[in-house]
């Protein structure tokens, strides 16, 4: 029997290429959804794989809600029918009037977006109140990672501010726990539900100021099977739907399967026991140490020894012949996916369709 990564047709792909195997997305949707019981619960983010299909798998499970980093991701979202999208980053300069733009242009898609700044939330408010509408936002909290947000301890005071700003309404907080990555379950949640005590206290303070309960965007893939059992919590898992091998080592308790593959092939063998494939880093993302870039599914025993820009020599006892073809899964596949116009999308061991990756560049149309 073939292993689920190969391909029949295989001469048809060119190399390096980007696979998709639609049935394991599937199965990561339905993984998700049941992780929480109610797509409902669910806000994915498309980071991941910026694909307006994949959008369009989750809104046939019911999922309706989803997240986004860029506008450009935000338009695709909206093209593919996403009845919620929060732009899960604080918008200044231009991207203000962009934002504004996406929602004079899609009717049916509500679009919010995180602030953490007074200052940047009255240019918003501003902004929408001129044009007679309303920007909804997502205070962003920082409860550990130190990237973007407010301070849990001084979010309160910001949540209230932001009541009395024209042209703005305020849904909820935003909170990104992506600090929190233990590779052991338990230690993950000691460390999650330590850091998130003092957001529900956040939570309290702002229910007994007689303020609407906030909805609590809560967490990323790696602390995704813990805010799962809080049901009051919506979840933003992204590289659940593809997933890839730091993960898979990273979180062993999740139950996802890579979905994600890159087809490489040798294109020369240099010397005995070293072979060079076409998979450099320009196809595949190279931030992490050159032993945690790929791990290839075809390959027994092999060492990456460098990596250029089109470029991968690898020191191998398998026996390789120019033109033969590797499997390889990515270390971080979000950024891998970046790197692709388009994926191949595989069904049944066979090549099905191309799927134009649209939400990689900075702009679509807006």
């Amino acid at each position: 029997m073939e292993p689920w990564y190969a391909i029949q047709d295989v001469n048809t792909i060119t190399s390096p290429s980007l696979l998709i195997y639609k049935a394991r997305v599937e199965e990561n949707i339905n993984a998700m959804i049941r992780l929480v019981e109610s797509p409902l619960r669910l806000m994915p983010h498309v980071k991941t794989h910026k694909l307006q299909e994949i959008v369009q798998m989750q809104i046939d499970k019911g999922i309706t809600k989803f997240k986004c980093a860029t506008v450009a991701e935000a338009e695709m979202l909206a093209g593919a029918g996403a009845e919620e999208v929060l732009l899960a980053y604080q918008l200044v300069g231009p991207n203000i009037q962009r934002l504004l733009q996406l929602v004079q242009t899609f009717d049916n898609t509500k679009f919010a977006s995180v602030v953490d700044d007074l200052h940047a939330a009255k240019d918003l408010g501003k902004t929408f109140h001129a044009a007679d509408l309303n920007a909804y936002v997502y205070v962003d909290i920082d409860n550990g990672m130190h990237r973007t947000g407010i301070a849990v301890d001084k979010a309160f005071d910001l949540y209230r501010s932001l009541q009395s700003i024209d042209g703005l309404v305020i849904d909820g907080i935003h909170v990104y726990d992506g600090h929190i990555r233990e590779q052991d379950i338990q230690q993950r949640e000691i460390h999650c539900d330590q850091d998130f005590a003092p957001v529900m206290q956040l939570v309290e303070s702002i229910l007994e100021a007689g303020i609407s309960a906030p909805k609590i965007i809560a967490g990323g893939s790696p602390t995704f099977t813990i805010h799962a059992k809080h049901p009051e919590r919506i979840c933003s898992p992204g590289t659940s739907l593809l997933w890839d091998e730091g993960y898979r080592k990273g979180l062993p308790e999740q139950p996802f399967l890579p979905a994600a593959v890159l087809l490489t092939r040798v294109i020369s063998i240099p010397e005995a026991g070293k072979v060079t494939t076409d998979l450099g880093h320009k196809a595949v993302a190279a931030e992490n140490t050159i032993d945690k870039r790929v791990k290839f599914l075809n390959l027994d025993r092999y060492e990456v020894l460098s990596q250029s820009e089109e470029h991968m020599v690898i020191a191998t006892q398998n026996s390789l012949k120019v033109g033969d073809v590797l499997y390889a899964i990515p270390y971080h596949v979000c950024p891998t996916v970046a790197l692709y116009q388009e994926a191949f999308v595989i069904e049944n061991g066979k090549f099905a369709a191309a799927w134009q990756i649209s939400a990689r560049q900075r702009k679509i149309t807006i």
